[in-house]
């Protein structure tokens, strides 16, 4: 890997790709289902969709968990983001092509 590139091409190398992309649509999806489930659905007791959203974006969104209120959630956030970097990473290194080397 060349030390010249800049953290921020790094980053859009691993999540400008198909396996990256692909995790973060599956994210938006179970993210739009809870959100859906939370604001029109009618439940006789709490629902547990909100759960699915932290267990797609596991291990790193469940560091957040704890976090009072609304903080939690940006766990899902972060965790979606490195998770894709992640599998982003492992793609370009067996399988896939760099973007900027054609």
């Amino acid at each position: 890997m060349n030390d010249s590139r800049s953290f921020a091409a790094t980053l859009r190398d691993h999540l400008v790709n198909p396996v990256a992309l692909g995790y973060l649509a599956l994210v938006a999806a179970v993210v739009g289902w809870v959100g859906v489930d939370a604001l029109f659905v009618e439940h006789a007791d709490a629902s547990l969709a909100g759960v699915w959203a932290f267990l797609v974006t596991a291990p790193t969104s469940l560091l957040f968990v704890m976090l009072p209120g609304a903080l939690a959630w940006s766990g899902v956030v972060v965790g979606a983001v490195v998770n894709a970097a992640v599998l982003g990473a492992v793609y370009r290194k067996f399988g896939g092509r760099s973007l900027a080397h054609g």
